[in-house]
């Protein structure tokens, strides 16, 4: 057996994965490798990514660049131009990122789940209630990202950005194994809330959610690092226009998007719980928005 193939072994039992990922200084340990991840010296880069395949499926061969200056220039890096073009039919909200397709559906007047019978509060995740009442009955998908994936998000829609919040908490794993065992896991790690206006008037949302080793969110519009060492207001106005498909940020490693959209949205085909999707692809539909026709 290789250690690739034991590790593999370890971690698909569950309660040595939540040991392992959960059980631990999970804040010093996101602040170390903060730290850790940005040193820029070529032995503990090539070491880094060398232990980095070992744990996961790294593939870069979609990276624009072919070398990395340092492990974190590594996470964060981008795609050569053209790799994820977003739906063009207006009708259809793109997926914001790479990602596996976890819970989604209909929020049923203010509560949503992490996994089916793990129930949370929309006011608990958004701490807005103005925004509560625009997603009340809406619809939303959960976007895992995991270690190896492409960790940039992007517009899902053309729009308008009104107002960021961030929110601080704590770093808990947010693998499938620790949604089982922590209630309300979403809505207990650090979290940013991107408030997003239609061309229609209705609300858009996007929820990045921290997680151990990836305490930090970078937004192009927002001149900080969002992370726990963010101090003053954690409330950013914001008057944005964005275009399907743009960059809007990235997290610091892989973790999760819950996307909230207007209730008459229908889930596009082939959407599933597992099923694995590219930044682009098609995820919702607006039924009032007229399609692209075909040439």
């Amino acid at each position: 057996m290789t250690v690739k193939n034991l590790i593999e072994a370890l971690t698909e039992q569950e309660d040595i994965n939540f040991l392992l990922t959960n059980r631990i200084p999970r804040a010093a340990l996101t602040r170390f490798m903060g730290w850790f991840s940005k040193i820029e010296n070529p032995l503990v880069r090539d070491a880094s990514i060398a232990c980095w395949r070992l744990f996961s499926d790294l593939d870069l061969s979609e990276a624009k660049k072919t070398s990395f200056k340092s492990l974190h220039d590594c996470f964060t890096r981008e795609l050569r131009p053209g790799l994820r073009p977003a739906d063009p039919d207006p009708a259809v909200v793109a997926s914001p990122s790479d990602g596996i397709i976890g819970a989604f559906g209909t929020i049923a007047d203010g509560e949503l789940y992490q996994i089916k019978g793990a129930p949370y509060s929309l006011r608990d995740l958004l701490g807005d209630s103005e925004l509560v009442e625009q997603h009340r009955n809406g619809r939303f998908v959960t976007l895992r990202l995991t270690s190896s994936m492409y960790h940039r998000f992007h517009a899902p829609q053309d729009g308008r950005i009104l107002k960021v919040s961030f929110i601080h908490g704590d770093v808990w794993n947010v693998n499938p194994i620790a949604l089982k065992r922590i209630e309300r896991l979403f809505c207990k790690n650090e979290r940013a809330v991107i408030r997003m206006q239609l061309a229609s008037g209705e609300a858009l949302t996007m929820v990045p959610v921290a997680a151990i080793l990836v305490a930090s969110i970078r937004l192009h519009f927002i001149d900080r690092v969002l992370n726990a060492q963010t101090t003053g207001p954690l409330q950013f106005p914001c008057d944005v226009t964005v275009h399907k498909g743009d960059e809007l940020g990235w997290f610091e490693h892989g973790s999760t998007i819950i996307l909230l959209a207007p209730g008459h949205f229908e889930f596009c085909a082939g959407i599933a719980e597992g099923t694995r999707i590219k930044a682009g692809q098609q995820l919702l539909r607006s039924p009032t928005m007229q399609p692209t026709l075909a040439s």
